[in-house]
């Protein structure tokens, strides 16, 4: 049974950093792209940063220079580091699988406020 699990999200100043994983438990994790994607309240979904087999990777613009995805093929794990957060980066962060995208997490909420 294909499982994303996502942590480390929570609340944080603006200006400061927080690390969100992901624990893939999915067949050939090497093989596939990951991705997070984010959603903020009344906002349609947004891809944030993509992964790709080969260690390629893409941002949205809003985070080139703050955000790193990265990926522990060993572990089976994706990591979003952010800093220099924004208010406009909280939202619930989803962690997926497959391009195009085949599976989903449940989300970490992050908050960035004083």
């Amino acid at each position: 049974q294909v499982q994303l699990v996502e942590s480390g999200g929570g609340l944080v100043q603006p200006g400061g950093s927080l690390t969100l994983s992901c624990a893939a438990s999915i067949p050939d994790f090497r093989q596939y792209t990951m991705a997070w994607y984010r959603q903020a309240p009344g906002k349609q979904r947004e891809l944030v940063a993509t992964i790709s087999a080969l260690g390629i990777t893409n941002y949205v613009t809003s985070v080139k220079g703050r955000f790193t995805i990265s990926r522990n093929n060993a572990g089976n794990l994706v990591d979003l580091q952010m800093n220099s957060l924004k208010p406009d980066d909280t939202a619930v962060y989803y962690c997926t699988a497959g391009w195009p995208t085949l599976y989903w997490g449940q989300g970490t909420q992050v908050t960035v406020s004083s």
